[in-house]
């Protein structure tokens, strides 16, 4: 087994044991932080969804670092592929967008969130939204047939990135377009901190440099690359406290290197005339 498979199947591991539980939980489980030997826990990457169109509690599992949605220019009648969809989460927002003439389908490597998500979209009556078994770099998705992508602090886990990329190209439409939230590195985090930020949060452990990632999307092919937001990533003090020294403190305060969330968007060419 070599190392993608090897760390594909750990996360594949742990986001079916999230499933089950509740959203406290998993705020502690990935995205979030908890303080160790307490009850306290740091949502310190997830955006607040809670007054979008089209949310659902029971599909917040706290796990995101952005809200893509917000970006994505999505329109009614829209087909949109949302990439690690999870309990749904996201995909309930664009269904809100596209309305009933749309069309949302999700796709995630892990059946319990597959299964979660269908159940939510059950509850919710949704004969328009889609949950698909499958893996992200190998689509379960027809060439050409979507009009945006999403995807939510999903490809920070997914070791070959550029395959990621490469299957949204060929899936997009002509003149279709994506809008993805992800954690990503400015400058190299010194040891001390990288060990404390990967131990409260998981996702950062799969981040790459800022600069490689926009420049992974730009030799895809995409178009039109743009960083709609970037929030820092703040690790609250307390925690870095209890594993750093006074010194490691003040260099790391002073280095300008730190971990960012982006929420980028880019477009797929027009191959045809009037696409856009």
């Amino acid at each position: 087994m070599n190392n993608e498979t090897e760390l594909k199947e750990l996360v594949k591991q742990k986001y079916s044991a999230i499933a089950a539980q509740d959203r406290s939980q998993n705020l502690s489980s990935c995205c979030g932080a908890t303080a160790c030997c307490t009850d306290e826990v740091y949502n310190i990457m997830a955006d607040d969804y809670t007054q979008l169109e089209g949310y659902n509690s029971d599909a917040d599992l706290g796990l995101g670092c952005g809200l893509p949605t917000a970006f994505a220019n999505i329109k009614e009648g829209d087909t949109v592929l949302d990439l690690g969809s999870g309990a749904g989460n996201d995909a309930f927002v664009a269904r809100k967008a596209v309305g009933s003439t749309g069309k949302v389908i999700g796709v995630d490597f892990s059946e319990a969130m597959i299964q979660k998500a269908r159940t939510n979209a059950d509850t919710l009556n949704l004969n328009n939204v889609e949950f698909r078994f499958g893996d992200i770099e190998k689509l379960p998705v027809s060439d050409n047939a979507i009009d945006v992508v999403l995807s939510n602090c999903v490809l920070n886990l997914v070791p070959n990135k550029a395959a990621v990329f490469n299957e949204m190209y060929r899936v997009l439409k002509s003149g279709g377009h994506f809008s993805i939230s992800d954690i990503v590195l400015i400058g190299e985090l010194p040891q001390a901190v990288k060990q404390t930020a990967e131990l409260y949060a998981g996702c950062v452990s799969g981040a790459i440099q800022k600069d490689m990632y926009l420049e992974t999307i730009q030799q895809t092919g995409f178009k039109n690359v743009a960083v709609r937001k970037e929030k820092e990533i703040i690790i609250p003090q307390e925690i870095l406290e209890s594993h750093l020294s006074a010194q490691e403190m003040e260099d790391f305060k002073n280095s300008g290197v730190g971990i960012y969330s982006i929420t980028v968007y880019g477009e797929k060419g027009c191959c045809k005339p009037g696409c856009c």
